[in-house]
C-alpha cells in the first residue's frame, strides 16, 4: 500500500510555522530511506552537505543549580559528583577560547549553571563575551532565564547566539522539570529575539518520551515565531544520581529520524548533533550527517559530560570527506545561520548549563 506523503516531492518546501502534529507524525512514519532522501534534499538546498559547523562549549560556572531538571547532573539536589564552582575569570575563559580556536572551532559557547543570572553577573559575562569576540570567534552563551534588560546588555557586549532549549514537548515537560514553566522558556526566547540576538534552541530525546511527544518537541520548535538559528538535538546522557538514570535507551534509528525531521521542518537552521555523541558510533554519526545534521560540539568536555575528543572527530571528518564550516560575514549569509548552543547544552545534555 503506498505511503501517503505529507510533503510535496520538491526538496525545498517554503518556511512554515504552522505544522500540525499529524504532519510531523506522518514524517516519522515514512520509510527510513525515503525520509533520509527528503532530508538530504532539503539540506542540499540550503547548505553545502560536506561542511559541518564546529563549536566548543565551556562551563564557566559549574554545578549548584537550584532547578530540578531530571537529566541534569548540575542540579544541587542530586548527588552526581559534580562540585559547584565560582564563575571563571575572564582571563581563564579567554585562554580556553584561544585553545578552541587553535583546534579549529569557529564558535565558542559559555555556559553557566544558573536558574537565571543576577544583574551583578551580567557585566562579568559581558567582559568574557567582548574578549572572546575579539579573537574572531562567534560567541554563544547559555545562562538560564533572561530578562529583557539582561538580553539587551548581552547583545550590546557582542553576543551572537543565546542558547535556551525547550527540552521536550509541552505535554511531557512536567514529567521532567517542575521548577520552571514551559512559558518561562518561551519568554526568554522572546527576550533574546527582541534584543536582536540569534537563538539556539532544541531539546533532548531519549528521556522516556513517546514518538508523539518527540514529534511535539519538533512541532513546537518549528512553530516558534522564528525558527531557531541553531537547533541542538541531544540524546540523553544518563548520569548516575539523576532521576533519568536507567531510562531505556532510544533506538538509534529513531534518533536519526528525529534529526532528519528537524532538518525538514527547519530548512535554514543549523541542526546540531549535540549531547550523547560520546556513545555514538562513527556509523551513527555519519547517518546523522546524511540526515541533515551540520553542526557539532568539538572538544573533550560538554559542560559536565564527556564528548568525543578532537582527534576522533578529525579522523571521522577525514573518513567522510567533511570539512569544518568557516565563519562567513552575516551580510553574506542571512539564509544560513550558524548554530551552536548551550541550553541544549545545558538541557540537552544533561550537562545542562542553563539548565538546558
Amino acid at each position: 500500500m503506498p505511503v501517503v506523503s505529507p510533503l510535496p516531492d520538491h526538496a525545498s518546501p517554503a518556511l512554515r510555522h504552522d505544522w500540525g502534529r499529524d504532519e510531523v507524525l506522518a514524517l516519522f512514519a515514512l520509510p527510513f530511506p525515503e525520509l533520509l532522501h527528503r532530508a538530504a534534499g532539503v539540506h542540499r538546498a540550503h547548505f553545502d552537505p560536506t561542511e559541518v559547523q564546529v563549536s566548543t562549549l565551556l562551563s564557566v560556572k559549574t554545578g549548584g543549580c537550584p532547578e530540578d531538571c531530571g537529566y541534569c547532573p548540575q542540579a544541587a539536589r542530586y548527588h552526581t559528583g559534580v562540585e559547584a564552582t565560582k564563575l571563571m575569570s575572564t582571563e581563564d575563559v579567554v585562554a580556553k577560547a584561544k585553545q578552541a580556536r587553535a583546534a579549529g572551532a569557529s564558535r565558542f559557547c559559555m555556559g553557566a549553571a544558573w536558574r537565571s543570572p543576577k544583574d551583578r553577573d551580567i557585566p562579568k559575562v559581558a567582559a568574557m563575551i567582548r574578549e572572546v569576540k575579539a579573537l574572531g570567534l562567534e560567541t554563544c552563551a547559555t545562562l538560564g532565564m533572561l530578562s529583557d534588560t539582561q538580553a539587551h546588555a548581552l547583545k550590546d557586549a557582542g553576543l551572537d547566539y543565546y542558547n535556551h532549549n525547550l527540552d521536550t514537548a509541552p505535554e511531557f515537560y512536567g514529567e521532567i522539570i517542575h521548577t520552571r514553566e514551559y512559558q518561562d522558556r518561551l519568554d526568554t526566547l522572546s527576550h533574546v529575539r527582541g534584543a536582536g540576538m540569534k537563538t539556539c534552541c532544541g531539546g533532548i530525546v531519549g528521556m522516556g518520551e513517546s514518538r508523539e511527544q518527540r514529534a511535539g518537541l519538533l512541532q513546537s520548535l518549528a512553530n516558534l515565531p522564528a525558527h531557531p538559528d541553531s537547533v541542538p538535538i541531544n540524546r540523553l546522557v544518563q548520569v548516575a544520581g539523576t532521576p533519568l538514570a536507567g531510562t531505556k535507551e532510544l533506538d538509534p534509528f529513531e534518533f536519526v529520524r528525529t534529526i532528519a525531521i528537524a532538518r525538514i521542518l527547519m530548512p535554514k537552521s543549523m541542526v546540531r548533533l549535540s549531547a550523547g555523541r560520546e556513545t555514538m558510533s562513527d556509523e551513527l554519526q555519519a547517518l546523522c550527517f546524511l540526515a541533515g545534521a551540520n553542526s557539532i560540539f568539538y572538544g573533550e568536555k560538554l559542560l559536565t559530560t564527556g564528548n568525543p575528543d578532537t582527534e576522533r572527530d578529525q579522523a571521522l571528518f577525514a573518513r567522510l570527506g567533511l570539512k569544518p564550516m568557516q565563519i562567513v560575514e552575516q551580510h553574506a549569509v542571512d539564509a544560513a545561520p550558524a548554530g551552536l548552543c548551550g541550553d541544549t547544552v545545558h538541557a540537552a545534555i544533561t550537562a545542562d548549563a542553563d539548565a538546558a
